[in-house]
């Protein structure tokens, strides 16, 4: 039996850490790479006596996103206790949601592949509830000991639990950057990866292709970087198929991904909902949020990806591809829009493929965020402006631009004139340029008249080489064409 025999069935439970800058039910901070412990207060590290107050901005983060995907925000939420024991949960408890969460339903459409086999897929939302995080076990510097860190005791935490709508790797890598870029888009989660503020569970089961049930699931836990959550995926279908289809049968386990060795190892046999012990936290009153709560929520919210990218397409006239590229993050759309608004409408093409080609390689080899790039939106613009009228070429352009990169001028005009690099476009100079070119390579003008179109390259060449540059590419080729035919 091969493994196209089977269908891989996925569903990902994300923790996306709220930005707040106090914890969900205390004023300490949520602030990152503070000393062990010096974040924690008396309701983080469970003292007696100590009662939870809701954090107010973390609700409206939530209602922020449960709008972002068109889900229900439910009028009222419970507050649960989820208890289990481990030794950086001070209370034995974790405060969570279940049968009433705060966020309910909703669709994501997520992109999947690249060029002509790209396809668009739409997955299902189950929920999203809020929740606050455990603290940290630290066993890396005790020697036959653990530390426990409970600085992140109490941060702030959406789980956005999605339903089993995932048939690939590349679906649930493709819906986890979605689902990162449009948090950081609205503005409820940094997206930091390596700091913890975004963490993936990819439960993954398979099944005979036609069947209906699904099967045995393993939950994959942790997993802080898309790279991670692809391999783990890969390597967990492979075992279950391989496992199925020597005769033998797993359990429902939590498992953890290895990186070091791309494997994923069972942690323990997975718990279902009454093994925790749900029950209403009676310290917490139910949540109540009111409509015009969340109208009060929904004049806040930016102009959605998906939005944007349509009136992208419809108003500028860029293809799917390239408004996709263009609002894969709100700071790149930001920029975009910023240059076309200097160089205006007309110019938002050529806009769009500076940012996504020369900006993003200079941005990519520097290793910057867009926010940081040294050339500004109206830097850009400008110097497009001087490609649009014929002031300059595009290969004297990426000149500019590595001078405005390298911060040795205020504008492309300055940097144009200072250089000397205004393009020539005098037909009597260009000319003489053709004749010189032309007597100094005998060979090539035979070999064009021969019927050898490449010759004419070569001859173009020359002329673009003797004016460094600076000659009108198109002008000289159309002259050159003209001046070889008579």
């Amino acid at each position: 039996m091969s493994r196209s025999d089977w269908e891989v069935v996925i569903g990902l439970e994300i923790h996306a850490q709220l930005n707040t800058a106090s914890k969900i039910f205390s004023g300490a901070s949520t602030a990152f790479g503070a000393q062990p412990n010096a974040q924690a207060c008396a309701v983080d590290i469970g003292l007696p006596g100590m009662l939870p107050v809701l954090n107010r901005g973390a609700v409206e983060r939530a209602i922020r996103f449960g709008l972002a995907l068109g889900s229900r925000v439910a009028p009222k939420s419970i507050f649960a206790r989820k208890s289990y024991f481990y030794p950086d949960l001070p209370n034995g408890y974790q405060i969570s949601q279940f049968e009433l969460p705060v966020v309910q339903g909703g669709t994501i459409t997520i992109r999947v592949g690249d060029g002509e086999d790209a396809y668009e897929k739409a997955v299902r939302l189950t929920r999203a509830h809020l929740e606050e995080d455990a603290g940290k076990s630290l066993h890396e510097d005790f020697h036959g000991m653990s530390g426990i860190d409970l600085n992140r005791a109490g941060t702030p935490l959406l789980e956005i639990v999605s339903e089993p709508d995932m048939r690939s790797s590349a679906e649930a890598v493709a819906y986890a950057r979605a689902m990162h870029a449009l948090v950081r888009w609205i503005d409820i989660c940094d997206g930091n990866m390596q700091e913890g503020s975004f963490r993936c569970d990819a439960n993954v089961s398979v099944r005979k292709k036609g069947a209906e049930a699904l099967g045995t699931r393993r939950e994959i836990k942790n997993l802080n970087s898309f790279r991670f959550l692809q391999q783990a995926i890969d390597f967990e279908v492979g075992w279950q198929i391989e496992t199925l289809e020597d005769g033998g049968n797993f359990v429902q386990a939590t498992v953890l991904f290895d990186p070091a060795t791309g494997q994923t190892r069972m942690m323990r046999s997975k718990e279902d909902a009454h093994d925790y012990r749900y029950f209403p936290d009676p310290d917490l009153l139910p949540l109540v949020i009111e409509p015009e709560w969340i109208e009060r929520v929904r004049a806040t919210m930016p102009e959605l990806p998906a939005a944007m990218k349509a009136r992208f397409e419809r108003e500028l006239g860029l293809s799917a591809q390239d408004a996709d590229a263009l609002t894969v993050t709100k700071e790149v759309a930001d920029y975009f829009q910023a240059a076309v608004a200097a160089a205006g409408a007309a110019h938002a093409k050529l806009c769009a493929n500076w940012v996504m080609g020369e900006l993003a390689a200079h941005l990519n080899k520097a290793g910057l965020e867009i926010v940081c790039a040294p050339v500004s939106p109206a830097q850009l613009a400008g110097l497009l402006l001087r490609v649009a009228d014929g002031s300059i070429s595009n290969a004297i352009a990426r000149k500019v631009f590595e001078a405005l990169w390298n911060g040795e001028g205020d504008g492309a005009d300055e940097i144009i004139e200072r250089q000397g690099l205004k393009q020539v476009t005098d037909s009597g100079e260009i000319e003489a340029m053709i004749d010189e070119a032309i007597a100094a390579n005998p060979k090539s003008v035979e070999e064009f008249r021969a019927g050898k179109e490449k010759a004419l390259n070569a001859l173009v060449g020359q002329v673009m080489k003797a004016s460094r540059g600076k000659a009108n590419p198109a002008q000289v080729n159309e002259l050159m064409r003209r001046r070889l035919c008579v």
